[in-house]
């Protein structure tokens, strides 16, 4: 594309693994992603309150709801305004589902992936797609498509609020088509609506084209853009690497999450980082202390400096002194050369002090002299030493109850207590689970040489509802242990995160007919339900094939009377194919 401004607004999707071309004329109904293997990625976990569609968590929103926000929102920013802010929601949400099957099925067929955003936003509950046709070809950077929109939740709202119109008014919809459909291609697709029920027409239609085959989209991309610049998401920051480069060290990773609590705490860091003042850092073990720790160093201005950690649960107490302000030449037996401890070496930087509680009260006395007098003195020295050293501790037990309990010194605490950090478990920030899993299969990838299909739906869902004992930590042991455990190119299963671990109750997913379902059940239903050939035999000793597709044939005519569409849309034929086979039985019985 040659136009600067039609980029797409967030969100970049790589279209390497499909094929350039595609034709819905062309699909089969059982191409894969089909209806059945997308509703198997919707599942429920009621315990903890999540709806999850693979790894992007849902909501069950009233459409009523939904109306009163929408129309709040026009009142209250006007309409274009608030159009636009609706056509951003849904390309954002597009453009996610869009990831979703990339993702998920990397080699599927071109068309058939596609046709997956019609089946996902039906399925998401704002409206019932019908393709009428698409087709388009990324080499040339051709794309044309028509679409029918059915029972639009959101024209249904605008009408109930304002009455008909003389403008379309899914813009929420609109979006999302935007979204997959460019996430997918590679370049910008718009979408219009030509026909609205809140125009008054029976049902909405959408054409789609490039920006190149509309030519004037101008105003298409003041609804698309919300500023001239375009900001990253947070939750968009990954670990990756440039292909062939060393992976990152622990010490290196990036922050990763974009969940509230997430958010709350590296907001917190962030405000605090370019002022002197201690931090405290709590939460449990494994949540990533050390982490937000260097982090916080990154952002301030002693980035320049060292960063040096001390883990004080692993230093002896007759040793901790020695640690921390270093060693005199001759100041006890086999100390043959003088050393600077780690204050000295944090000098113009930053000290970590993890497990602090692990010091003796001995030791708690002497850094609360260091941190009031910012000096030390070496053990066996004779003369003070001035260091500059922003000091950021760490604990994963609660410090108040320590005071209270003896077992550590008060005025350490409020010494070290200047800006607390309060870190949540893993378990308290679901939604970065997928953006973790993410992050680590793409490094530890990198630094095995692999390449894998990704998690198992089974894996996936499992991993989403585990409750994490050992936080982000033991995400990441999960995910190089699934890693190890699977062959090569295969998709990473339970069998190979999980050795004696506590797995959660099943959740519920959607069943066929569009009820809840434990999960446990679709895995198990060839054990639990009796053989169908036994079933058969059961009800008709002398059933064949022949018989019994005969009858299907007859009963489905019925119950659609006499209507051969929707027959055979009961059985899972085309038209033609279930005509097909009543012309083939009312043969054999005429004969």
């Amino acid at each position: 594309m040659n136009n600067p401004h039609c980029q797409l607004p967030d969100h970049r999707i790589a279209t390497e693994h499909f094929h350039p071309r595609g034709d819905s004329n062309e699909l089969s109904d059982s191409s894969s992603p089909t209806t059945a293997e997308l509703t198997a990625c919707l599942f429920f976990s009621p315990d903890d309150g999540r709806i999850w569609l693979n790894d992007q968590r849902m909501l069950l929103l009233h459409s009523s709801s939904f109306g009163a926000l929408r129309r709040e929102i026009i009142e209250r920013q006007g309409l274009e305004q608030a159009r636009g802010m609706l056509t951003r929601t849904g390309y954002s949400s597009g453009a996610r589902d869009a990831r979703l099957i990339r993702e998920r099925w990397p080699h599927a067929d071109a068309a058939a992936v596609f046709r997956a955003g019609t089946h996902l936003h039906t399925l998401e509950g704002m409206t019932k797609v019908e393709p009428l046709h698409f087709k388009f070809d990324a080499d040339s950077g051709f794309y044309e498509g028509e679409f029918l929109w059915h029972h639009s939740c959101e024209a249904d709202e605008h009408v109930a609020a304002y009455g008909t119109g003389q403008d379309p008014v899914c813009w929420t919809e609109l979006g999302y088509a935007i979204g997959f459909v460019s996430g997918l291609f590679g370049q910008l697709v718009v979408f219009r609506e030509v026909e609205c029920r809140g125009m008054g027409h029976e049902r909405c239609r959408v054409v789609g084209k490039t920006a190149e085959q509309w030519g004037d989209i101008e105003q298409d991309l003041n609804y698309l853009n919300a500023s001239p610049t375009t900001v990253v998401p947070r939750a968009d920051i990954q670990s990756d690497n440039v292909a062939g480069a060393a992976p990152l060290p622990d010490s290196e990773q990036p922050l990763i999450g974009a969940s509230a609590a997430f958010n709350a705490a590296t907001q917190a860091l962030q405000r605090v980082a370019l002022t002197p003042a201690t931090v405290l850092v709590s939460g449990e073990s494994g949540v990533g202390k050390e982490m937000f720790a260097r982090q916080l160093h990154q952002l301030s201005r002693r980035r320049d400096g060292p960063f040096i950690a001390l883990n004080c649960a692993a230093i002896p107490d007759n040793l901790i002194e020695a640690e921390l302000f270093g060693v005199e030449r001759g100041a006890y037996t086999g100390a043959t050369h003088s050393r600077p401890g780690r204050f000295e070496r944090a000098h113009g930087g930053t000290l970590f002090l993890d497990e602090i509680t692990c010091l003796s009260l001995a030791g708690q006395s002497k850094l609360l002299r260091a941190l009031q007098e910012r000096e030390i003195e070496r053990v066996g020295g004779g003369h003070g030493i001035k260091v500059d050293v922003r000091v950021v501790a760490a604990t994963n037990i609660d410090l108040r109850k320590a005071v209270a309990d003896g077992a550590f010194r008060e005025d350490l605490f409020y010494r070290l207590n200047v800006y607390p950090i309060a870190l949540p478990p893993l378990r308290e920030r679901r939604d970065d689970i997928p953006l973790l899993i993410n992050a680590f299969l793409k490094r530890f990838c990198q630094e095995y040489g692999r390449t894998p299909m990704g998690l198992t739906m089974r894996a996936l869902k499992v991993l989403l509802r585990y409750d994490f004992p050992g936080n982000v930590r033991e995400l990441q042991n999960l995910i190089e242990r699934g890693l190890i455990a699977s062959e090569e190119g295969q998709a990473i299963d339970l069998v190979h995160l999980f050795r004696n671990e506590q797995l959660p109750v099943d959740a519920y997913s959607v069943d066929h007919l569009g009820g809840l379902s434990p999960m446990g059940l679709a895995a198990n239903d060839a054990t639990e339900k009796p053989a169908l050939l036994q079933s058969l035999s059961q009800l008709d000793a002398d059933f064949s094939i022949d018989g019994l597709e005969s009858r299907l044939i007859s009963e489905a005519l019925q119950l659609s009377s006499g209507n051969l569409a929707a027959a055979a849309r009961s059985l899972g034929l085309s038209r033609a194919q279930f005509a097909y086979r009543l012309k083939k039985h009312q043969r054999i019985h005429s004969d």
